[in-house]
């Protein structure tokens, strides 16, 4: 086998995440246990290979370094592959206990952590836990920073990534029981966007996907809603609900563990009917044994209804 050589740009990266994470190049210095001229060197290094010459980093206020626009981009590509290099995760790598990396989607880990812990307990499988959307998910998944991933529908571009389809879950009306929507709507089983006119309504951030999918099923049916909410997660709705005496339109997640009691839903009847998929992602290759452990244990979880 050839001998190979560090390249001098990994150097010069070290220092430019040291320097942005520090906040200042007197810092990276103090933390990589240099003087500060090799750091304002490394990065001046960088900067000219990978920007000819234009800044990655500029002063803000109090001195502080800020990124520019070249500088977010290269600190966002960098950051996880290089901490990923630290020598802790390096000492899990050349173990060869059972392990597994798992990188789950918030409203997922909520639902199964527990019982995922409570399985690779019991199989003797150490286990490191991360939390992301879905393009975090994928990005780590490409890089190889982990071995499983859940998450949910739409996934951005997945080079390098195995992706499964566990379940898909339909959407439904939310509203609980004891507010008057669910009053008037207490013997039908399933209801359409047209019936939530006028309703305090509960939504998605603007940039969530789902929530641009209500608004466009609002103007779609030609009604109005009062919105008295917005939240990010699935699972947010529910104290929203009852706080707002509100209706949301959401997955189906009783799919994957049962909705809170006080809760009614409604099956969501569209002409073009929308899903939400629950995904497992592992890179290519093929899954490792502890990974597929770990679908086990999520397959069973499921609800028999689903």
């Amino acid at each position: 086998m050839a001998l190979r050589k560090i390249p001098r740009h990994l150097t010069w990266l070290e220092s430019f995440l040291a320097a942005v994470e520090a906040g200042s190049l007197d810092g990276a210095a103090h933390h990589l246990g240099v003087s500060r001229s090799v750091i304002s060197e490394h990065v001046a290094s960088l900067e000219e290979v990978l920007a000819g010459g234009a800044s990655l980093v500029e002063r803000g206020p109090g001195r502080k370094l800020l990124l520019t626009k070249a500088g977010e981009r290269v600190y966002e590509a960098v950051r996880d592959p290089m901490h990923a290099l630290d020598l802790r995760r390096l000492k899990a790598a050349a173990s060869t206990a059972a392990s597994l990396r798992l990188g789950l989607n918030p409203v997922l880990g909520s639902l199964w952590l527990g019982a995922l812990c409570t399985e690779l307990a019991r199989s003797n499988i150490a286990l490191e836990v991360s939390f992301g959307g879905a393009l975090e998910l994928v990005r780590k998944v490409q890089g190889r920073q982990l071995d499983l991933a859940l998450g949910f529908t739409p996934l951005p571009s997945r080079r390098g990534v195995e992706a499964k389809v566990l379940l898909d879950l339909p959407f439904v009306v939310l509203a609980p029981k004891t507010s008057i929507f669910a009053t008037k709507f207490a013997k039908r089983r399933r209801l359409r966007v047209e019936h939530l006119e006028g309703v305090r309504f509960v939504d998605w951030l603007r940039d969530d996907p789902y929530g641009a999918a209500n608004a466009q099923r609002f103007s779609s049916s030609e009604i109005a809603v009062n919105e008295v909410a917005r939240v990010e997660s699935f699972l947010h709705l529910f104290p929203a609900l009852t706080a707002y005496e509100a209706v949301a339109i959401a997955p189906d997640l009783s799919r994957l563990a049962p909705f809170p009691a006080d809760l009614r839903a409604w099956a969501l009847d569209e002409d073009a009917p929308q899903l939400v998929s629950v995904v497992a992602m592992t890179p290519s290759g093929g899954a490792s044994v502890e990974a597929v452990r770990a679908l086990e244990t999520v397959t069973r979880l499921r609800p028999r209804s689903a």
